[in-house]
């Protein structure tokens, strides 16, 4: 487990499992919110996203957060490991108002959490697992199939994955 990909719903938990993991495996980790946006909230284009994340790709170890179903592939072909957070959307939704109680609304890129709460969002949070979730699972089953695959549909789920990790880590 030397190159993770961490996916999922906004408020599965991807950037505190890519934290933990990063720290667990002692390897750089990249939120890749903090990569597309910048402080006014402007994304990348197309383009230059992919070329960055085919740059961090090219590292022989990282850990890389976020969805972006887009530029998925060039993740996934490159991962040994993939962790999709696939939680129901309550669950999600506690998670999104847990962050914005806990860091407040905004960017706070040191530690990757971009809190930016939409109507918009609120409803792709809820439909995720029926409309983005088959997609996801799509392109894993792509371009995936060389990488050990983690999907978890609950907290307790990851929390005993990174509990192996850490078993591992430790032998």
């Amino acid at each position: 487990m030397r190159r993770v990909v961490v996916i999922g719903c906004g408020g599965s938990g991807k950037t505190t499992v890519g934290r933990r993991l990063g720290a667990l495996l002692d390897v750089p980790v990249t939120h890749l919110d903090v990569v597309y946006y910048d402080d006014e909230w402007r994304g990348l284009s197309q383009e230059r996203f992919a070329a960055v994340q085919e740059q961090l790709v090219s590292a022989s170890a990282w850990v890389i957060d976020g969805n972006y179903a887009s530029t998925l592939s060039i993740r996934l072909k490159a991962a040994d490991t993939v962790m999709f957070l696939d939680l129901s959307a309550m669950t999600c939704l506690w998670g999104i108002l847990r962050r914005r109680l806990r860091h407040g609304r905004g960017q706070h890129r040191s530690i990757g959490v971009y809190d930016r709460i939409t109507w918009d969002f609120v409803k792709y949070v809820w439909n995720y697992r029926r409309t983005m979730a088959p997609r996801v699972r799509a392109l894993i089953d792509q371009h995936a199939g060389h990488a050990s695959v983690h999907i978890c549909r609950s907290r307790a789920e990851i929390n005993r994955l990174l509990d192996q990790v850490m078993e591992a880590a430790w032998r």
